[in-house]
């Protein structure tokens, strides 16, 4: 056992591995009753010694049963947890379309990252109607101050557990990835972290009056208006159950959410002039900043969900902004979709950043270079999690892991990881057979190149 005093009381965790491990430690009040709804509050201190030894509850979700409400927890791995350390630290974002997600998932360990000699931080934030839903009365994009309270909380602690707080890294795949943008255009979040690395950036932003009438519907599921006095009592289940009631009849809502309803997507951070001021495409920053996506980004949702030749059309007619090149319907269907919702918004972001670094994953699993992909690379965990069952070839992808996580650990050290910055034309390309390469997805990049990544709108 090894024990770390924090600010609001001693936690007390256990080695593995050679990594001291600390779980399920409490950076804010457990949103419910007259906190529901509301920016996260700081923890109230506790007396004695607090078990840091087992993962918090995971927020409110579809297909999660609940396990308590101190949704609000974070873990850290540490190779050394004295305060003179000094080592960089890695805040990790997990991503879920802002709607699923938990930090407890075996494919986020961060033991090997942590022996690789980093602290890695892994947190819950709200997702959902609880996290992301614009309802009135309410502060909007909880999800997003769920993650700046989890940067406070590393910001004035981690130093005990080893790590400097003048080198933190925030790092997020897919809605994380989308997280750690959003991250760079909120003023309440500037001076939290050093450095910041987006995986497969999902480039969906609302505007208030299309989350409005999202929560709006929701809320009519249940008979309610979406206000913090209708729904601040109810259970947070019968909350979930009510959007996938809304995601099951979201052809019905086609013609006034459009392209979000075509993806089915609920929720997403809301541009509110206030929490989130602007898109990240807009944003103006000093971060440093490490951004990439996968080769194949749509190819495992579409193993997934096969496609209709009228969603091929659909595709091709909605979400496209200009003539693709002629290609196989279904090979077209996925390389406008990952387009437009991963690689083109990490292409963009990198684009507009003062000093940026890129990447792209061409090393195949199961489903090609997909989406997802990276998240075992990057973590080393290669045989665990859901994510894991993407690898075929453990030998190979130990090898393209390695690569990963010494260019993320070299990163978050020193602000390089390795090769190039994106103003040169130059990208990472990570395979068994890595290269530097110029940015191989050009005619993408023509055809998007005039497209703004606006936050989606309500038609009316």
């Amino acid at each position: 056992m090894v024990e770390v005093g924090t600010a609001a009381g001693t936690v007390r965790g256990v080695v593995e591995a050679g990594v001291a491990v600390f779980r399920g430690i409490p950076f804010a009040e457990p949103p419910v009753d007259a906190l529901r709804f509301a920016a996260p509050t700081p923890r109230v201190s506790w007396d004695g010694v607090r078990d840091a030894l087992a993962f918090g509850p995971s927020p409110p979700q579809t297909g999660e049963p609940a396990g308590g409400d101190d949704w609000l927890t974070l873990n850290v791995w540490s190779p050394d947890p004295g305060q003179d350390a000094g080592l960089p630290v890695l805040v990790w974002i997990y991503g879920g379309a802002y709607t699923i997600g938990a930090s407890s998932l075996p494919e986020y360990d961060g033991t090997r990252l942590a022996r690789d000699g980093v602290v890695l931080v892994t947190f819950n934030y709200r997702v959902g109607i609880e996290g992301f839903a614009h309802i009135d009365g309410a502060v909007a994009n909880r999800g997003l101050l769920d993650q700046i309270a989890a940067l406070e909380w590393v910001h004035d602690n981690i130093r005990a557990f080893g790590g400097d707080p003048a080198k933190v890294t925030v790092f997020g795949e897919s809605a994380g990835g989308g997280s750690v943008a959003a991250l760079l255009a909120m003023p309440r979040a500037v001076g939290l972290f050093r450095r910041a690395i987006a995986q497969s950036v999902q480039g969906t932003f609302f505007t208030t009056e299309l989350a409005r009438d999202i929560a709006g519907a929701c809320a009519a599921e249940l008979g309610l208006a979406a206000t913090v006095s209708d729904l601040s009592d109810v259970d947070p289940e019968l909350l979930t159950a009510a959007a996938d009631e809304v995601v099951a009849d979201m052809p019905a809502h086609v013609d006034r959410w459009g392209r979000a309803a075509h993806r089915s997507i609920l929720f997403a951070p809301v541009v509110d002039g206030d929490t989130l001021p602007c898109t990240p495409w807009e944003a103006r920053h000093n971060v440093d900043l490490l951004v990439g996506h996968t080769r194949d980004e749509h190819k495992l949702f579409t193993a997934i969900d096969p496609p209709t030749d009228e969603q091929i059309a659909t595709a091709a007619a909605v979400f496209a902004p200009g003539p693709y090149p002629p290609a196989e319907p279904t090979q077209l269907y996925e390389r406008i979709l990952g387009d437009y919702l991963f690689r083109m918004p990490s292409l963009h972001l990198a684009e507009r950043a003062a000093k940026a670094h890129f990447y792209e994953l061409t090393w195949s699993g199961v489903m090609g270079a997909c989406h997802g992909l990276d998240v075992p690379l990057v973590f080393g965990n290669l045989t665990s999690g859901e994510p894991a069952t993407l690898i075929d070839d453990l030998v190979a992808a130990e090898a393209v892991s390695a690569q990963m996580r010494k260019a993320w650990i070299a990163f978050a050290t020193t602000g390089d990881p390795g090769w190039p910055t994106f103003d040169t034309g130059l990208v990472q390309l990570f395979d068994t057979e890595p290269a530097v390469a110029p940015y191989p997805e050009v005619e993408s990049r023509k055809i998007w190149q005039d497209y703004s990544f606006a936050p989606l709108g309500l038609r009316v």
